[in-house]
C-alpha cells in the first residue's frame, strides 16, 4: 500500500490534447466530459500552449467554460506568448466569460509577452464596452469577497 507511481496516471497523447482543445473551440462538452473522464489533464496544452480554457474563453463558449474552472482548470494559465484566457475574451468581447473567468479568480493585471494586461489590449483596440465589463466584474467579485489581482 506504497505511493501511486507515475504509471498509474497515463500520460495524454497529442491527438487526445488537439481533440479536448478543438472540443473547447467547437463547443463540444460531452467530448470533454469524456477526454476528462479517461483522464486527460484540463489544463493540458497544445503545440502553441493553448489549453481548452483558452480556446472556450476564446470563442465565447461560457458552459465549457465553468465546466473547466469547476473542475480545476488553472484561470490563469498562459499560451506561449503569455496570454491567459482573460486576455481572449477581452480581445473577442464575450462578457459573461469575462465576468465567470474574473470571479473565478483570473488576473486582470497579468502582463502577456506585449507586456499588456487584458485591459489594455482592448483599450488600445477601443473596446470600451468591455473595459466597462471588466470592471462591474471586478467591483461584483470583491463584493463577494473574491481577491482580484
Amino acid at each position: 500500500m506504497g505511493a501511486s507511481s507515475e504509471s498509474d496516471h497515463a500520460v495524454p497523447t497529442p491527438d487526445q490534447i488537439e481533440e479536448l482543445v478543438e472540443a473547447a473551440r467547437y463547443d463540444e462538452l460531452d467530448d470533454i466530459v469524456r477526454l476528462f473522464s479517461i483522464g486527460v489533464p484540463l489544463d493540458s496544452k497544445d503545440s502553441q500552449g493553448r489549453t481548452a480554457l483558452h480556446m472556450a474563453a476564446a470563442n465565447g463558449h461560457l458552459a465549457i467554460v465553468d465546466y473547466l474552472i469547476q473542475n480545476g482548470a488553472d484561470a490563469n494559465v498562459t499560451n506561449l506568448e503569455k496570454n491567459t484566457p482573460l486576455h481572449w475574451a477581452c480581445l473577442n468581447g464575450h462578457m459573461e466569460v469575462i465576468k465567470s473567468l474574473i470571479m473565478s479568480g483570473a488576473s486582470v493585471s497579468a502582463l502577456n509577452s506585449h507586456e499588456k494586461t487584458p485591459v489594455d489590449e482592448v483599450v488600445c483596440r477601443g473596446k470600451l464596452e468591455v473595459v466597462d465589463a471588466i470592471n462591474a466584474a471586478v467591483a461584483q467579485a470583491e463584493l463577494e469577497g473574491v481577491t482580484v489581482s
